[in-house]
């Protein structure tokens, strides 16, 4: 099914004007797109019951967010990692790569868009709220209007309209393909629910409402839909690791989509395959997570009179896993002296590692064993 055709423009070139949305006729599923969806739909649900066992939730959640932040702008060509980006969290002196203030910002429009939805409908307005978080204040903004729709044209690839790999639509046509995408937020019944999240996301990117940033918008909108939706309760699955290990795949898929002699299908079999994996992968991180928890409660119940102070760091390790005394300070109200030695004592049962251990100043503690459930090898190695 085609949904959308390219158009001349007077300058020369052609833009891809999207038709009515959804399409008149029923996007039909093939067999397999079915069974993928149903594979996906099983494996998200028994994400969220896994995610039930979790000690407490919440402390997780910020370790799920960097990771969704850095792959997400990591499409788009950033360097950071998450190590650099939890270092920033903790506010260790150390000299932070620019890219890490794109990828803070992307975490403060997650978690803005999280507390939104509680009072305000996924909406055109939400999405300009959200792209507003995003792109404000950082090396991106100049001359790229946070929160607003462009009035101009913009285009993916080569330099300009004439020599792009993609011209989506004109200006004049953007607020009625932007309507037509809201009014099908809100249409029941058509697809089922991991579908139309491949769709939302997939027809945002064609119409591409933004000077810059749509892609990290765009990623966004998958989370917040399904929250929204109730399939999430807590935005525990996050699709941007599967799209950056699979590029190429990802362009080519989104390509097939808005292409005139394109094959829908190709785009939500990726998108669900994609599902699936990335919710049996984090089922793996949460089974895992449990049994490090369990396994450092025993060694914690071995020190004794700091046992009460050492939960109360292991705790907080599952948010921010690299930390300093000054921290441990901050975490437990102990003295400096105090702090010190309760880190040592970690250190020495083999809950925490410290990073350079020829450093006497400005040390680092990393929480090796839950940072490696987040981290590739590259990055440790980089970090």
């Amino acid at each position: 099914m085609i949904i959308g055709h390219l158009v001349q423009q007077s300058s020369g070139y052609k833009a891809f004007v999207p038709n009515k949305f959804p399409p008149e006729q029923k996007i039909v599923l093939n067999s397999k797109t079915q069974y993928l969806n149903s594979k996906a739909d099983f494996m998200l649900g028994k994400l969220v019951g896994i995610s039930h066992l979790l000690p407490d939730l919440d402390f997780f959640i910020f370790m799920y967010i960097t990771k969704e932040a850095t792959r997400s702008s990591g499409i788009e060509g950033t360097n950071a990692t998450i190590v650099d980006v939890i270092k920033s969290e903790a506010e260790l002196e150390y000299r932070l790569p620019q890219d890490v203030d794109r990828i803070t910002h992307y975490i403060n429009a997650m978690k803005y868009g999280l507390a939104r939805l509680e009072t305000l409908p996924l909406s055109l307005r939400f999405i300009r709220e959200i792209h507003k978080e995003l792109i404000s204040g950082t090396i991106d903004e100049p001359g790229k209007n946070p929160g607003e729709f462009r009035s101009t044209q913009n285009w993916i690839g080569g330099g300009s309209p004439n020599t792009a790999r993609f011209v989506p639509p004109p200006p004049a046509e953007l607020l009625r393909c932007l309507d037509d995408l809201e009014i099908f937020f809100y249409a029941d019944n058509l697809y089922p629910p991991l579908v139309k999240a491949a769709l939302i996301h997939a027809q945002f990117e064609t119409i591409h409402p933004f000077l810059d940033g749509n892609g990290r918008t765009g990623r966004l909108l998958i989370p917040f839909y399904l929250c929204k939706l109730g399939l999430l309760e807590r935005p525990i699955l996050y699709l941007s690791e599967y799209f950056l290990n699979n590029r190429q795949a990802y362009y080519d898929a989104i390509d097939q989509y808005h292409s005139e002699n394109g094959d829908i299908s190709i785009w939500l079999d990726f998108f669900l395959d994609g599902v699936a994996i990335i919710a049996d992968q984090a089922i793996s991180t949460s089974n895992n997570i449990n049994t490090l928890w369990q396994n450092d409660f025993v060694k914690i119940q071995t020190m004794g009179r700091r046992a009460v102070n050492a939960t109360v760091v292991l705790e907080n390790l599952y948010r921010i896993p690299i930390v300093n005394v000054r921290k441990i300070v901050e975490w437990t109200g102990l003295t400096r002296q105090s702090a010190g030695e309760l880190v040592r004592q970690m250190v020495d049962i083999g809950i925490l590692t410290q990073s350079d251990v020829h450093a006497e100043y400005g040390r680092e503690f990393w929480y090796k064993d839950y940072l490696n459930l987040f981290i590739n090898k590259e990055e440790g190695e980089k970090s």
